[in-house]
């Protein structure tokens, strides 16, 4: 992939969508083929269809998807299996169909069994059971992640499925963790609030990658693409910092940012999720040269400092 060629950013509004358009704008890519929701209904396989072979892409970035937090999913987990399956499944299909040379499809360590050894290593995808509560998005990531692998061994294309840890960062309005922590908190601060409830215990612990540093490793990725097919097996690679915290940890350091000094309570009615994720990148640092440039504290400050000029 260079500068010249026609790139397709699916989802290119949402927070790994946008990240990786930021930074392929910063690196001189200016020939991107960019459709909001409305104007491209990515559900819609005849819509699909004809947009690909009207505009013939020659890579794509498919970062779509339905996505939420842990009770969303765990509320609505038909939607998000079926929603994600249709998605991927159109924009993948039509990518082959219509000559596409490197599909990049972003995926999610959630695929992997609730029970594993971690680091979690590529080779643990469905050797266990998954974890219950997001069941239905991480069936549908995987369902693409095949479709991509088996694309690659039957019709020799070259489909790479990330799996990033848990991303945070610029403009990141959905439920997950950071972003609902920082409201609440920003909230409680600025409204006087005595306590903030949260869920869980706070014990479980966590990997989280700034999305701009995901970004950076996308398109590193995607500009390898025929060296990462050579050197690896697997039509998957893990993207993670490598540095693991509890969310008791996080909590802190989220209120301590935000200068919040008051109660913060622990409601363990509701689920943790997963005690343990941590990935294991070795496969990623052996194909790319890449490590990220932000670490935890330096990425939530940025990320609050957007937050709070967005308010």
């Amino acid at each position: 992939m260079n500068i010249e060629h026609k790139i397709y950013v699916s989802g290119h509004t949402g927070l790994v969508g946008s990240a990786i358009l930021r930074a392929l704008r910063e690196q001189g890519y200016n020939n991107l083929f960019l459709r909001t929701r409305t104007e491209l209904d990515l559900s819609n396989q005849d819509t699909v269809n004809r947009f690909f072979a009207d505009e013939r892409p020659q890579y794509v970035f498919h970062c779509a998807a339905k996505v939420g937090g842990i009770l969303e999913n765990q509320n609505n987990q038909a939607d998000f299996l079926y929603d994600n399956m249709m998605i991927s499944g159109n924009v993948l299909k039509a990518a082959h169909e219509s000559g596409v040379k490197g599909v990049l499809n972003m995926g999610s360590a959630c695929v992997y069994p609730k029970y594993t050894e971690n680091p979690i290593r590529e080779s643990a995808l469905l050797t266990d059971s998954l974890e219950c509560t997001n069941e239905g998005y991480a069936i549908a990531k995987i369902a693409a992640l095949k479709l991509c692998e088996h694309l690659n061994k039957c019709l020799q294309t070259k489909y790479l499925t990330v799996m990033p840890t848990n991303l945070y960062g610029i403009g990141d309005k959905s439920t997950h963790v950071i972003p609902d922590l920082m409201r609440k908190f920003h909230d409680a601060k600025v409204n006087k609030k005595k306590a903030v409830r949260l869920y869980g215990d706070g014990t479980p612990l966590r990997e989280f990658l700034h999305v701009d540093d995901c970004a950076t490793a996308c398109i590193k990725m995607m500009e390898n693409i025929d060296a990462i097919h050579f050197l690896c097996s697997s039509s998957w690679i893990n993207i993670g910092s490598g540095e693991e915290v509890s969310i008791r940890y996080l909590v802190n350091t989220i209120a301590r940012m935000v200068d919040y000094t008051d109660l913060i309570s622990w409601d363990r009615h509701y689920p943790n999720g997963v005690r343990r994720r941590l990935l294991d990148c070795s496969r990623l640092h052996i194909c790319i040269d890449w490590k990220p440039r932000y670490n935890l504290e330096s990425g939530l400050e940025e990320t609050y400092k957007s937050f709070c000029q967005c308010q």
